[in-house]
């Protein structure tokens, strides 16, 4: 099984909606056998944690549920456990550029890398309103497909 984590500061915004929504654009393209996805937070604000109540609410209008999960911190063993990490903004990429162990199987890359008319970051909602957040979901949902491709066109075509 492949295996993808993504990664924000907190993990109750971005990337528990990219786990979300990349997981059920995984299943409508047949892959939920293939591919597993889950998140984390470079930061320890918010452990245990669900996601926040906009991202909560406003996924559910998108017929996405967040409700099940629970924030946690980024760890050591998500280097050896992931084969591909998403980082969220170019902070991130770096907070785990710097804890990747030299061995690491773990893959690096901006979750926006694939929508290069976005920009780099995925802008943090957190302190905005409703419209940050649709926004957020809005680039989310418009990645995901870019990253649906690569997978199988450079990851799992691979045995």
């Amino acid at each position: 099984m492949f295996k993808i984590l993504t990664v924000c500061t907190g993990n109750i915004c971005r990337s528990p909606s990219a786990e979300v929504i990349l997981r059920e654009h995984l299943a409508a393209a047949g892959l939920e056998r293939l591919v597993q996805v889950d998140s984390a937070g470079t930061a320890d604000y918010h452990i245990g944690e669900p996601p926040s109540d906009p991202a909560l609410r406003l996924a559910a209008r998108r017929g996405y549920d967040l409700a099940p999960l629970c924030a946690r911190q980024v760890d050591a063993a998500d280097f050896a456990d992931f084969d591909l990490i998403l980082a969220m903004d170019r902070g991130h990429f770096g907070r785990l550029t710097d804890l990747q162990p030299v061995d690491s199987r773990a893959r690096l890359h901006l979750f926006l890398e694939v929508l290069p008319q976005a920009g780099p970051d995925l802008p943090d909602p957190y302190y905005g309103g409703d419209g940050d957040y649709e926004t957020m979901l809005d680039l989310i949902e418009a990645a995901v497909p870019g990253w649906i491709a690569r997978l199988q066109e450079h990851f799992l075509t691979k045995e």
